[in-house]
């Protein structure tokens, strides 16, 4: 009978993943937006699509931000990811930022990816779009496999079904392969977010990576003695 007040669904997040949700008016940049995700923030519209065209709309409303995102950013493996993408952004150059916006867009938004030989989309703009959701699972578009060194340079279009989507071995596989993409971005330093402060640190000196290794090593003595009162995987 109503639309979900984002307060509450932002509230519901943070218990889930520690994500935040922050309304906007409009469109952000691309660098503001991405460099949200760092900070576990995503920027949510507010409008809701005329009922004459429910099946798409060219811009982001509440049914794209409620039925697409928020399920996927509940998930703490999918909000890593999306994490991941927005930290990657940080100090990057502007061309970067447009090539980590495109596999933004063809991950976190028009993703698909194999699941025991199946094909299964987990992008937002899919599962909040029943009209190309099963449209991309059709021969009517081209499907390409996933690679963000010729993913980030791949055109699109924003007011109509995508032509191409790119298809990763399993989600895994995707946030494999963006992490080693993030390691090609030319940036004079390293960054990591502490959840405990909420904030993102700059990695640039020796007593930093230190204290990182030691934070490393308390995670790895949690594992192993997880292990040895199981019995190992």
């Amino acid at each position: 009978d109503n639309i979900p007040q984002l307060e509450d669904v932002s509230r519901f997040l943070q218990d889930c993943t520690g994500f935040r949700i922050r309304p906007v008016a409009g469109l952000l940049s691309s660098r503001d937006f991405l460099s949200g995700l760092a900070f576990r923030t995503f920027h949510s519209t507010q409008y809701i699509r005329h009922s004459s065209r429910p099946m798409y709309t060219p811009e982001p409303d509440v049914c794209h931000e409620l039925l697409g995102h928020v399920p996927l950013f509940a998930d703490p493996a999918f909000a890593q990811f999306s994490q991941e993408i927005g930290l990657a952004s940080l100090g990057a150059p502007d061309e970067y930022i447009k090539k980590l916006a495109t596999c933004y867009w063809f991950t976190v938004e028009f993703g698909m990816c194999k699941q025991e030989n199946d094909l299964k989309a987990y992008g937002a703009g899919l599962l909040s779009s029943f009209g190309e959701l099963q449209y991309c699972l059709t021969d009517a578009s081209e499907k390409k496999t996933f690679d963000p060194a010729v993913t980030c340079d791949q055109e699109y279009p924003i007011t109509s079904f995508q032509p191409i989507y790119f298809v990763a071995d399993s989600f895994e596989k995707a946030k494999e392969k963006m992490r080693e993409y993030a390691k090609t971005i030319p940036r004079p330093f390293s960054v990591r977010y502490n959840p405990y402060t909420q904030s993102v640190e700059v990695i640039e000196n020796k007593n930093q990576i230190i204290n990182l290794t030691h934070a490393i090593k308390g995670d790895l003595t949690l594992l192993e003695d997880a292990l040895s009162k199981i019995g190992g995987i």
